[in-house]
């Protein structure tokens, strides 16, 4: 029986650079012969990246945050069902672009549902699947809103997409403010699980932080 994989999932207000350190942490781990798959969320399979249009498209900004909440979890069942398990099952490393600290951030403090139904939820669609670690990108809130923004924007015109993905972004600076204190009380909940890194440096720097505490915590 093959040795059960890691889960590592990366958190963090868009434009912190969550998806740039995802790919280059991946890269460092097959180097040295490890099997990696890299997924997000929502999204990660058909059904998911169909959900993520509905919840990521300003086109839907009447969405009421339950149907927005009830959305996510959707999107993650099918992703635990289909990608997250069968590659832990075979020892596979699984690094994730967002999990349900997102949704814990975003929805129970952003959107001021509160933790206590996000985590009922987890512990009954999710079966209580937690990553081994997790690592929280935090910067400065209204800088990595802006190039989210700028990101969002230029990947929509680049594409020729009809659709965007700037729905959470259209937010206001109060909305961001009480994400972030969100992860934080997470951060402080779990700090056994929850690894902070400051990316307010370069991307090459971020990078080196996160493989040093990746390389301690894990052994990898």
């Amino acid at each position: 029986m093959s040795r059960r994989g890691k889960f590592i999932t990366f958190e963090g207000l868009d434009g912190t650079g969550k998806s740039t350190q995802m790919r280059k942490l991946a890269a460092v781990l097959r180097d040295v012969g490890h099997e990696v798959i890299e997924t997000r969320e929502p999204g990660g399979t058909a059904t998911g990246e169909k959900i993520r249009k509905v919840l990521l498209d300003s086109g839907t900004a009447g969405l009421s945050p339950l149907a927005e909440m009830a959305l996510m979890f959707a999107s993650r069942v099918q992703h635990i069902a289909e990608v997250i398990e069968p590659g832990l099952a075979t020892g596979t490393i699984v690094l994730c672009d967002r999990f349900t600290d997102s949704t814990e951030a975003y929805q129970g403090s952003g959107r001021k549902l509160g933790s206590a139904a996000v985590l009922e939820l987890h512990h009954v669609l999710c079966g209580d699947l937690q990553p081994e670690m997790t690592i929280l990108l935090d910067s400065n809130a209204g800088a990595s809103i802006s190039r989210a923004r700028r990101r969002n924007q230029r990947d929509s015109k680049s594409s020729g997409r009809t659709h965007d993905e700037n729905r959470f972004e259209q937010e206001t600076r109060a909305f961001f403010g009480r994400v972030r204190e969100g992860y934080m009380a997470i951060a402080k909940r779990e700090p056994a699980r929850v690894v902070m890194v400051d990316a307010r440096g370069t991307p090459e720097q971020t990078h080196r932080k996160i493989v040093e505490v990746v390389r301690r915590k894990l052994k990898l």
